[in-house]
């Protein structure tokens, strides 16, 4: 496999660009999201200092990953967060150590467009991408070669999800209105399910029985798999809808959309018929209508997303209280995801062409 090292950065320099933790306390979040410290030290000459607690294993608490030419649309951790996959207009994909110097591993090229979404493998072997060149590629993470070029679709494919348990699927979504359903040991697509509208956003359910799409009509369609059937619609949203994921314990749907808001859903098969459950606000969609993502923290206790106005966006998803409004990038953030491994890391990828690594409070 090529190995480019890239030495990522200390920490952002300028204003309002450094990420300081403070201990715990009552009082609320600054509104520009800026962290203080109240603890303190004394540095050998006696003198008082201050001292940031850390709360993860990151050599400092934001590391900048540098080294795409163009706007990263996707950053994804594997499934042990050792390791980071991004997803880039430069048409490659970049592979990363999360610990230590951050290193850039590997990179992976041979799409033909931007790579717009990206899905490590269960066992974290394999690397899925989906292109604007219209196609999906599998990718093996121990020689860099590519092992599949998926091909169907005849326009963009905006997103991809997997299967969680049972055989390996992978399920996307295209410009060209349809969901595509497909077996990673083939070339083609197992089946095709066509809609009205092109598709901005997918989800599978952990069973497999339920697709979840989102599209430009602003509604999200909850599909019987096998049927290939409008079961219900989830209807809320008052613009394009930019992602789905189904959250940790299955029985909730996370949304975002171009309406500026990111709402969750109750997908358990007895719900009551108004399904929506919370609404958070404070993520900003972009001018350029890039499609921001939104994803779960690895318990479910929180949500992040990322919005045009340059920052990260957490919440507590109980309260919808936002817990963190994180500034650092330069561009639209387009997606942010939890650390899997425990440690309260995020990582975040934006059109600025930069991924950041940030630490969180427990």
């Amino acid at each position: 496999m090529p190995s480019i090292k890239r030495q990522a950065s200390d920490s952002f320099s300028g204003p309002n660009q450094a990420l300081v933790k403070r201990q715990k306390s009552n009082s609320d979040l600054k509104e520009n999201g800026a962290l203080t410290t109240t603890a303190k030290g004394k540095a050998r000459d006696g003198t008082l200092i201050q001292s940031i607690p850390r709360t993860t294993s990151l050599q400092a608490p934001i590391l900048e990953l540098t080294g795409h030419s163009g706007e990263v649309f996707a950053a994804r951790f594997s499934r042990d967060g050792q390791h980071i996959a991004s997803g880039s207009k430069d048409r490659s994909i970049m592979l990363w150590n999360t610990y230590g110097q951050c290193d850039n591993y590997g990179t992976l090229t041979g799409h033909k467009g931007a790579v717009l979404d990206l899905h490590w493998s269960r066992d974290s072997q394999i690397l899925y991408s989906a292109s604007a060149d219209m196609t999906i590629a599998s990718w093996d993470l121990e020689t860099g070669l590519r092992i599949r070029r998926h091909e169907g679709h005849e326009e963009i494919i905006n997103c991809i999800d997997i299967a969680r348990r049972g055989n390996e699927l992978i399920l996307s979504g295209s410009d060209d209105g349809c969901i595509g359903i497909w077996d990673p040991r083939q070339k083609a697509a197992v089946d095709y399910i066509e809609t009205e509208f092109p598709i901005t956003a997918v989800a599978l359910a952990e069973q497999g029985h339920e697709i979840y799409s989102g599209g430009i009509d602003n509604d999200i369609k909850v599909w019987d798999a096998r049927k290939k059937e409008v079961i219900y619609s989830l209807r809320g949203h008052t613009e394009t809808i930019t992602s789905l994921e189904v959250s940790p314990d299955s029985q909730t749907l996370l949304s975002n959309s171009h309406d500026s808001t990111v709402r969750t859903w109750d997908i358990r098969p007895f719900a009551p018929q108004d399904r929506a459950i919370q609404t958070y606000d404070g993520a900003s969609a972009s001018y350029d209508k890039n499609l921001i993502r939104a994803s779960w923290a690895p318990k479910g206790d929180r949500i992040c997303a990322g919005s045009g106005d340059r920052s990260v966006v957490v919440w507590d998803t109980r309260t919808a209280k936002l817990l963190y409004k994180l500034p650092g990038h330069k561009g639209t953030v387009n997606d942010v995801r939890f650390s899997p491994d425990g440690e309260p890391i995020i990582v975040s990828a934006s059109t600025d062409r930069n991924i950041v690594l940030g630490e969180l409070g427990r």
